[in-house]
């Protein structure tokens, strides 16, 4: 087997699965390899080249703004899909130049080379070996990840710190109140980043500001004199509380006439009222994004992790 079928068979059978294990395959063929000089070995080794990948991933992912520079990376449709473009082959800029007209992308040598490739360069993404430009591994991974979900990462702003991200993140695991979000981010942005987030419709909310409920008291309504109509409603009143609207639908009375016997019953202390926070909650777009962001986290980190194993072993050694 060629040392590049092992690199894909590996990526493609186990999709995001460690760098170490990949040169473990590599290295067994290493083994068998008898290059016919050394320069050789060097310049075609796909071991070597990962190996050196993994170096440069090691110092780049340690940077603690690495996450927030790579989405601000990847939220780009041209950069994307010149990422796309060098993970099938090495291409040159007067190349890659071409394959953008293709798509109505008019961009000069210059400015693809500084806006799309140095960007993509200096995340890791990519690499560049005699003014030829190519996807790195890790590039080519983080490629078959967003594949089908290209489109959506349009939805996130772009030159930003991520809050939109962490947000999205965050409401994954469930909805959240507008507290919640504010242990999130700062207190003077989060307003501004959920009405964005809703903008796009990646988040939702309740019609209601707040959901008022109903329950009854502990006071014994036989001690009261009772209208027909203020049984009625007090009858449907459960103990885990009820809305307005869900009364009116359940005694056929207008939410006018509902709210008249309420303030009666809550007059007389048979009945008290609770609000319950409006809280945010992902659509289906914005729970496709979340995963996404999420997959992308956890590759970032396996990376990392693998990166750092690989430098602490040649160390050791």
């Amino acid at each position: 087997m060629k040392t590049q079928e092992i690199i894909t068979n590996h990526v493609n059978t186990e999709k995001y699965g460690d760098f170490l294990e990949i040169l473990k395959a590599l290295d067994q063929q290493c083994r068998k390899c008898t290059p016919v000089t050394p320069l050789e070995c060097i310049s075609r080794c796909k071991t070597w080249k990962l190996k050196n990948e993994l170096r440069r991933l090691s110092e780049t992912m340690e940077n603690p703004n690495f996450m927030k520079d790579l989405m601000n990376v990847l939220k780009n449709d041209t950069r994307l899909h010149i990422l796309q473009t060098i993970t099938k082959n090495h291409y040159s800029v007067s190349k890659i130049q071409q394959e953008l007209k293709k798509t109505g992308h008019m961009h000069s040598q210059d400015t693809i080379t500084e806006e799309y490739l140095r960007p993509l360069l200096k995340v890791g993404l990519a690499e560049e070996a005699q003014e030829q430009y190519a996807a790195t591994t890790f590039g080519g991974r983080l490629t078959d990840l967003i594949e089908d979900s290209v489109e959506v990462v349009n939805y996130l702003p772009m030159h930003s710190e991520c809050h939109e991200e962490t947000i999205l993140k965050a409401l994954l695991t469930g909805p959240k109140t507008f507290e919640d979000m504010n242990v999130l981010i700062s207190k003077k942005i989060v307003s501004r980043i959920l009405r964005r987030l809703k903008t796009t419709e990646l988040i939702e909310t309740p019609a209601e500001k707040d959901y008022i409920f109903f329950f009854p008291s502990k006071r014994d309504p036989e001690k009261e004199n009772l209208s027909p109509t203020e049984n009625k409603i007090y009858s449907q009143i459960t103990s885990d509380g009820v809305s307005a609207k869900k009364l009116a639908d359940k005694t056929d009375l207008s939410m006018r006439r509902t709210y008249k016997y309420l303030r009666k019953l809550k007059g007389k202390k048979l009945v008290f009222t609770r609000k319950t926070p409006k809280t945010y909650r992902l659509t289906a777009k914005g729970e496709k994004l979340a995963t996404l962001l999420v997959d992308l986290n956890n590759l970032v980190e396996e990376t990392l992790l693998s990166s750092q194993q690989f430098v602490k072993g040649e160390e050791n050694n």
